[in-house]
């Protein structure tokens, strides 16, 4: 019966007390220290805020240190100020955040906390803010901990960390939490032992924090300088004589030199009739007879004294200037170079990283635009200049697809097939109606598929005009594969990547083990001999030009998606994929391979030296180019046959 009475009071009461704990209550119980608070006093009333779990206390603590809290004296409350209207004030409830009432401006008295309370009033307010249920809400008190720093922040990190359901917060939390203690903490060990911690982050704000901790300044001493020298300027190597002296002036420890022009001023103010420190004014044609004269001078202490090369260089050598670090303790900056060696390391790392990775997805990309080019060249040795046309073709597909099927994952599935099918069907155009009329004419073939080319554009600008228009990936490609603070990989890229993968195997498995692919060897390698085994190369070569073109859409698409959709697309690439083709090995998927890696890799080692300058990396890769298959003629993969001139 007991038991069933304490159950049935806790059930009647819970709900009462909850109601009873709310803002107001607590700041009642408090009233005196939230009327005039004091930085001793005021953590007792964040501490209990903090306990009750209010959802308006961190609200009401942004109020109070803005100075927008006053208290009713009629009766005893608290408020936030509203609109003034004279001598009226609104009193806005802070549970509802609605107006209460109007009273006169002499009826209530206002909250104004000193510095040093709403300092703490803003270490609590970061405290709620950590341990927000939204996390954004959460970043954007580690990003504000970030621009301004404090030691007090240093326990509010410490205590939302083992709670922090995000990793990615927490990671940043424990970053945010070492920075500080590596800066403010209370004994060097901890500060040291912060430092170590940020080794294994390469993030930049890890980097400031250390440099900050390593920043030093110029001091200028006789002797040895005291405090903790980070190293001694040499005199010829980190400063020349002049600035070096120049330092020793700044810092009022030797007499400024004087230059020519200083000793013609003064001669010529000193000159009392004809003559100046004993010297007739037209013996003065010389500088040893001008520094002799001023040496009379400074004798009669009229000007200021004549500084010798011999003086300048006993003085040098009496001083010493050096940095001495900001951080007294040695131990402290000794580990934070430790540090931030590992991390330049391994920023150096990334960045190599970072760099081959934008290599391998630019190379995919002219592999994608060139291996369609090395098909039809390698079996045909045909140079198509309208092979960049067939990949605009392809895109310009992918954009109508997209206008009557507005799901992008859909449309991107039917828009590949479709770009091949309608760039082959083009390319067999091209080839039935053209280009088997001009075989073995090489100059009448670049020619007439050049003209093709420049009609293809324009006729696509009669269509779709002139300006760029979207294909737009699916929603599953946006953003980046990010692997660190620096090596990051947008997922289209990575799906370009693939794509390129994938038609690296299918092409190897249509030309190793299909038909197909052994009658297109056999054509390469000997057209004679292929046709006297009852294989035809003229179906063979519409057969090949139709899927070197349907390839081509297909990396229309893919280019679409990353790049712009316009009628000069194709043109962009045309270069890149026969350097592609011709550096590789003409004819050979391999070839076109390699040759689109080493192009990769060439454009973006050069780009990374000027990154504003593209077209200067391009210039130089095409100069490489030249000097390359002046070596290697027939390219990395050289293949024989017909592809390779025999």
């Amino acid at each position: 019966m007991r038991a069933f009475l304490i159950a049935f009071l806790c059930c009647v009461l819970s709900p009462v007390m909850a109601a009873a704990q709310d803002l107001q209550t607590v700041l009642q119980r408090y009233a005196e220290e939230v009327e005039s608070p004091g930085r001793q006093t005021v953590g007792v009333v964040i501490d209990d805020l903090l306990a009750a779990e209010l959802p308006t206390a961190p609200a009401f603590l942004g109020y109070w240190q803005d100075r927008q809290i006053v208290r009713n004296q009629d009766d005893g409350l608290f408020y936030r100020a509203g609109e003034r209207e004279g001598e009226t004030l609104e009193l806005i409830d802070l549970d509802s955040g609605e107006v209460a009432m109007a009273v006169p401006t002499a009826s209530v008295t206002e909250v104004r906390p000193n510095g040093g309370v709403r300092r703490e009033l803003g270490a609590a307010l970061v405290r709620f803010q950590l341990a927000d249920p939204d996390p954004a809400v959460r970043r954007s008190a580690l990003a504000s901990i970030a621009r301004s720093p404090d030691p007090d922040q240093i326990a509010p990190l410490d205590a939302s960390i083992a709670d922090e359901p995000d990793a990615a917060i927490r990671d940043e939390k424990v970053r945010l939490r070492n920075i500080l203690a590596a800066r403010f903490g209370d004994t060097p060990e901890i500060r040291v032992e912060a430092i170590r911690n940020l080794g294994g982050s390469i993030a930049p704000i890890s980097r400031a924090a250390l440099a900050q901790i390593l920043s030093t300044t110029e001091v200028v001493t006789q002797g040895d300088p005291d405090g903790n020298v980070a190293r001694l300027l040499d005199v010829g190597r980190d400063l020349t004589r002049v600035e070096a002296y120049a330092r020793l002036v700044d810092a009022g420890l030797v007499p400024p030199r004087v230059s020519d022009t200083d000793i013609r001023n003064a001669l010529i103010a000193n000159i009392a009739e004809g003559t100046v420190g004993g010297w007739a004014v037209t013996e003065l044609d010389t500088v040893a007879a001008r520094r002799a004269a001023y040496v009379a001078l400074e004798a009669e202490g009229v000007v200021p004294p004549f500084i010798t090369e011999e003086e300048i260089e006993a003085a040098l050598s009496d001083h010493t200037i050096a940095l001495v670090y900001n951080e007294d303790d040695p131990a402290i900056t000794q580990a934070a170079e430790q540090t931030l060696a590992g991390i330049d390391r391994r920023v150096a790392a990334s960045n190599g990283a970072d760099l081959a990775i934008d290599a391998v997805s630019l190379a995919s990309i002219y592999f994608l635009a060139a291996i369609g080019l090395a098909i039809t060249f390698g079996v045909m040795g045909v140079i198509n200049m309208a092979h960049g046309e067939f990949i605009m073709i392809g895109a310009y597909t992918g954009y109508v697809v997209q206008q009557y099927v507005p799901d992008y994952t859909l449309s991107l599935i039917i828009a590949l097939p479709l770009a091949f099918v309608v760039a082959a069907a083009a390319g067999v155009a091209l080839e039935r109606l053209v280009i088997r009329h001009l075989y073995h004419r090489p100059l009448e073939t670049l020619l007439a598929t050049f003209g093709i080319s420049i009609a293809l554009q324009q006729l696509a600008k009669n269509i779709f005009g002139t300006q760029a228009r979207p294909l737009t990936a699916p929603g599953w490609l946006d953003g980046q594969w990010v692997m660190n603070e620096i090596i990051g990989v947008s997922y289209i890229r990575v799906a370009i990547f693939v794509l390129a993968l994938l038609f690296l195997g299918l092409l190897l498995f249509i030309l190793n083990r299909t038909r197909l692919g052994l009658e297109v060897r056999a054509v390469t390698q000997n057209p004679g001999m292929a046709a006297s085994m009852g294989i035809d190369p003229d179906k063979i070569n519409m057969a090949t030009f139709a899927l070197g073109s349907g390839i081509a859409g297909i990396a229309g698409v893919a280019i679409g998606l990353y790049g712009q959709v316009t009628s000069e697309m194709g043109a962009n690439y045309i270069v890149q994929s026969f350097m592609t083709v011709v550096v590789g090995g003409v004819g050979n998927v391999w070839g076109t391979l390699a040759g689109a890696g080493l192009i990769g890799m060439l454009q973006k080692g050069i780009e990374s030296f000027n990154p504003s300058n593209t077209l200067a990396a391009q210039t130089f890769m095409i100069l490489f180019i030249i000097i390359f298959i002046q070596f290697r003629p027939r390219g990395i993969v050289a293949l024989k046959g017909r592809a390779a001139g025999d």
